[in-house]
């Protein structure tokens, strides 16, 4: 009876250390899948940032001027607006941009297309505009 005992109580703990280690190899899978699906689906990069990669940014909004003219970004951006005068926007082709610019000076119109101004958003509809883009189209709606 005794070795009855003994390989009983052997074999009871053989099953619980397996079921044990069933269970921590679960617990591991489970934490495993867990991370999988709550890891991070992408990341923010800082230009400069040597943890990037060698990733470059894009280039900010103030930066050097693109290779379109005033006029190029009028017609694709500005014309919208202007064009009609829609919301009080200075119509182009009247005197209306150079009565602003003698009333508030080439600073503020170039602050107030930058920044928005009234009904104007920010950049008008020209996110990827530098500031000399802004200040090319401002000009060309003066010349014109």
């Amino acid at each position: 009876m005794k070795k009855f005992a003994a390989k009983a109580a052997s074999a009871l703990c053989a099953f619980g250390l397996g079921m044990a280690l069933t269970a921590s190899v679960q617990a591991a899978t489970d934490k495993e899948a867990i991370i999988e699906r709550i890891k991070p689906v992408g990341s923010v990069c800082i230009q400069g940032d040597e943890s990037c990669g060698g990733a470059t940014a894009a280039a900010p909004a103030g930066g050097a001027s693109s290779a379109r003219s005033g006029e190029e970004i009028y017609t694709g951006k500005c014309a919208a607006c202007h064009a009609s005068g829609v919301l009080g926007a200075p119509k182009f082709g009247t005197n209306e941009m150079q009565l602003r610019l003698d009333e508030k000076g080439m600073e503020t119109l170039l602050s107030h297309a930058i920044n928005g101004f009234n009904a104007m958003p920010p950049r008008g509809t020209c996110s990827d505009c530098s500031d000399d883009d802004i200040q090319a189209a401002i000009d060309y709606m003066l010349e014109n």
